[in-house]
C-alpha cells in the first residue's frame, strides 16, 4: 500500500465523516463548517487523482462562494428555534433504506477487489482549453445556470426581508 492509497483512504474517512456531521448538526451554521471541511476533503482527493483544476475550483467555487451564500441564507431567514425543524421518524425510514442499500452495494463492490475496473486514461486538463470548450460548446447551460442563481439571489432577498422593511420599500 502507497502512501498515496494511505492519503485517499484518510482523506475519504474525513470526507465522510465531515459530511455525515453537517447533515446531522441542529446549529445550521456549524453544519456549514463541516460542509467546508468535506469540499476540501473532495478538493484534496481531486488533487490526489491528478485533477488540479478541478480541486482548484472546489475550493473557489463551492468551499468559497456556495458556502458563504448559504451562511447569508442562513443569517438572511433568521431561523425559528429547533423544535420547528426536528423531523418525526417516520420520515427518516425511507432515506436510512436508501443509506442501507447503498452501504451493501459500497460493500459488495469493495469485497469483489477492482476485477471489472477499467483502466483509466490519463489526460491534462489545461485551465485555458477548458474555458474556451466550455464557452463554446456550453454557452446556453452556462447562461441558464447563471440566471438561476440570480432568480435565488433575488428570492432569497425576498424571502430575508421582514414584513417592515417591505412597507418601507414602497
Amino acid at each position: 500500500m502507497t502512501i498515496y492509497s494511505v492519503l485517499f483512504y484518510i482523506i475519504s474517512a474525513v470526507v465522510i465523516v465531515s459530511t455525515g456531521m453537517a447533515v446531522t448538526r441542529y446549529n445550521l451554521v456549524h453544519a456549514v463548517v463541516y460542509l467546508v471541511i468535506s469540499f476540501f476533503g473532495s478538493a484534496m482527493l481531486f488533487y490526489l487523482m491528478g485533477a488540479p483544476l478541478l480541486a482548484a475550483l472546489e475550493v473557489i467555487i463551492y468551499a468559497g462562494a456556495i458556502m458563504i451564500l448559504f451562511l447569508f441564507i442562513i443569517m438572511m431567514l433568521k431561523t425559528e428555534g429547533i423544535e420547528e425543524r426536528i423531523i418525526p421518524l417516520s420520515q427518516w425510514f425511507p432515506a436510512a433504506g436508501l443509506g442501507f442499500v447503498s452501504l451493501v452495494v459500497f460493500v459488495l463492490i469493495f469485497i469483489s477487489g477492482g476485477q471489472t475496473s477499467l483502466p483509466l486514461k490519463l489526460s491534462v486538463a489545461k485551465p485555458g482549453i477548458f474555458g474556451h470548450y466550455l464557452f463554446q460548446q456550453h454557452w446556453l447551460s452556462i447562461e441558464i445556470a447563471s440566471l438561476l442563481l440570480l432568480v435565488a439571489l433575488i428570492g432569497v432577498l425576498h424571502m430575508g426581508m421582514s414584513r417592515d422593511d417591505k412597507h418601507k420599500n414602497n
